[in-house]
């Protein structure tokens, strides 16, 4: 027998507590008060305690706070991915309608928590390395503003990232089965800056050049860094599923049922769906 492509139920309106904005500015507010404190602590052990590698000063107030960044990120990046794994939906072809609209909710606010992350990676902390190091001579590559951006900023956005992307991969149907090539962009292409590094750290050793974004040296920054355009193409993706939940949801109109997005996801993404 034909699997039904859509549905039609009596679906109750959820509260508006289920699209609440509040965890996103906890999730805000803690992001900035961190991000202040960071700084502050930058701006007052930078100078006083950071210019030189090979005093005590220096492994007390900067080395200590790398070993400690290389312990707890790879851990809280295999404990959250590990949690969305166990507590993933293991029946989704039943998901409700209302709980479905909710989880992408909650996907759009993973994903602001993302951008917001990169940009304090990608964007401010780069920018201060490279005022840092037009100004100071390096004598080793874990520079306190290194130990910022690189070993602290970039895995903490890189683990929001892909916390974000496991998530709609064992809560949405959309993202199940399917391999989404702008999500994987929006994650992968800023993540692959942290690799960079490498290359980074490399030229600096082997070669003695201006701190200039334009240095072919840098390209890869600057590359991989535009990547997360790619989220564009994500809410292309998610805007007609959305549209077509919430006139189901609230107008009672029919919506291609949950096993069918999971079996073929590219109909939750036709353009026609987010007619009105």
């Amino acid at each position: 027998m034909a699997q039904a492509t859509t549905q039609t139920v009596s679906i109750s309106i959820p509260e508006r507590s289920a699209f609440s904005w509040k965890n996103l500015w906890i999730a805000l507010a803690i992001i900035t008060v961190f991000e202040i404190a960071v700084n502050v602590y930058e701006r007052t052990f930078a100078i006083s305690k950071g210019l030189d590698y090979f005093t005590p000063q220096y492994q007390t107030y900067w080395m200590s706070i790398l070993y400690t960044e290389l312990i707890l990120e790879p851990t809280t990046l295999i404990a959250l991915c590990s949690w969305l794994w166990v507590t993933r939906d293991r029946a989704m072809e039943n998901l409700a309608p209302a709980e479905e609209l909710r989880r992408y909710w909650n996907l759009g606010l993973f994903v602001v928590v993302y951008i917001v992350l990169l940009y304090w990676g990608a964007s401010y902390y780069t920018e201060q390395d490279g005022t840092w190091h037009q100004t100071v001579i390096r004598d080793t590559d874990f520079t306190p503003s290194h130990i910022i951006e690189f070993y602290q900023s970039y895995p903490i956005y890189i683990v929001a990232g892909v916390g974000s992307m496991v998530y709609a991969m064992t809560r949405l149907p959309q993202y199940a089965k399917a391999f989404s090539v702008p999500y994987a962009v929006l994650v992968g292409s800023p993540l692959m800056i942290f690799p960079n590094v490498g290359l980074n750290e490399f030229g600096h050793t082997r070669w003695f050049m201006e701190e200039l974004f334009v240095a072919p040296l840098h390209w890869g920054f600057v590359m991989f860094g535009w990547g997360a355009l790619a989220i564009l193409g994500v809410w292309l993706q998610i805007c007609p599923r959305v549209v077509e939940l919430i006139k189901q949801v609230y107008y009672g109109k029919p919506a291609t049922s949950p096993a069918v997005v999971l079996n073929d996801p590219e109909k939750a993404a036709d353009p026609a769906l987010c007619e009105i």
